[in-house]
């Protein structure tokens, strides 16, 4: 009896300290299946649910620099006083010149006898006078420290070899300058007997507001009137290389071992769009962006110019608005003058 009692009280005794100890532990398990379900719930509810969408501010103020910042040099007609004058078709270059190529006759003009800054237009004279020459075209020219100094961005690097062909191309297609000046400087006398023949040319060709210090329009000095571009522009014309390199689109050359794409810098013969048979763009602060071009339009040969344009591409748009201007222009219409 005494026995039974003792296993009584301690089988007793066991079953209220396992309730004691386990029951925290079973309590506890329970909170966190509670917990776990809990949160199971809000990222269901969270993928469930779209936030809602934040209001979007404008932003009313804008952070500047503190330092000063300098304005571009005006161009030299901005300075004349000649930029934002009226005119019929509201062009927006400055000086505008548009003349029949057989005829002479004047149908549009702005500001046709003012000489201003030309820029890389003068590579036109400078492909001239290197032809005139008659030097090897496959002869080798290498860019040398002289070169790569007279225009610091350019991807013919100092060391490149190229034929004076190629350098003729693409002096004439993307304006590279240091394709340009190293044709001079291969000119029998150098640099200075090539500005002579230059200005020379342009005499011989009734320049008589034109005048030129580098061959690759890069200072102000080099200057020319619209009237005087156009018989630069005929002239250019009778050579058949400057008309095909100057409207060729596009150019791949191996420049240090690697593919080098050049582009037209004229956009309109990049999207071929017009009938051009030659062109030249330019552009330095002092003249502003430049565009001279011969083209075809209702089966007449015309000689277009357009200086100092405000826009990238402002002098493109100018040139289209000519074309649609004249092929509107009834038949029979007479021309504003005849050019002497």
């Amino acid at each position: 009896m005494y026995l039974n009692r003792f296993w009584l009280s301690a089988t007793t005794c066991a079953l209220v300290a396992v309730t004691v100890f386990c029951n925290p532990a079973l309590a506890a398990n329970s909170d966190q299946q509670v917990k776990s379900k809990s949160q199971a719930a809000t990222k269901t509810a969270t993928k469930t649910a779209k936030a809602p969408k934040r209001p979007r501010r404008v932003r009313v103020a804008v952070t500047r620099s503190m330092e000063p910042v300098v304005p571009a040099m005006p161009s030299l007609a901005t300075a004349l006083g000649l930029r934002n004058q009226h005119d019929q078709l509201n062009l927006k270059s400055t000086v505008v010149l548009v003349v029949n190529q057989d005829t002479k006759d004047v149908y549009y003009e702005k500001n046709p006898s003012v000489s201003l800054p030309i820029a890389s237009i003068s590579k036109l004279m400078t492909a001239m006078v290197m032809l005139d020459a008659k030097l090897p075209m496959d002869e080798a020219l290498v860019i040398n420290a002289e070169d790569a100094h007279i225009y610091k961005h350019s991807r013919l690097a100092e060391g490149t070899i190229l034929t004076r062909e190629d350098a003729l191309h693409l002096a004439l297609m993307s304006s590279e300058n240091r394709a340009a000046y190293t044709l001079a400087r291969n000119y029998p006398g150098g640099l200075p007997a090539f500005i002579v023949a230059m200005n020379h040319k342009a005499k011989e060709l009734g320049m008589e507001h034109t005048h030129f210090e580098d061959p690759t329009g890069l200072t102000s000095e080099n200057v020319a009137s619209a009237e005087d571009l156009t018989r630069m522009l005929n002239a250019a014309y009778q050579y058949k290389i400057i008309r095909e390199f100057s409207t060729w689109p596009d150019m791949t050359m191996m420049i240090a071992n690697r593919p080098q794409k050049f582009l037209n810098t004229n956009r309109l013969v990049r999207a071929g769009d017009m009938d051009i048979g030659l062109q030249k763009t330019g552009f330095i602060n002092a003249a502003g962006r430049c565009l001279v071009m011969q083209a075809r339009i209702n089966n007449t040969p015309l000689l277009l110019v357009f200086l100092d344009s405000v826009g990238t591409q402002s002098r493109f748009a100018d040139a289209v608005r000519v074309r649609d201007w004249y092929e509107r222009m009834p038949s029979g219409a007479q021309p504003i003058r005849r050019l002497m």
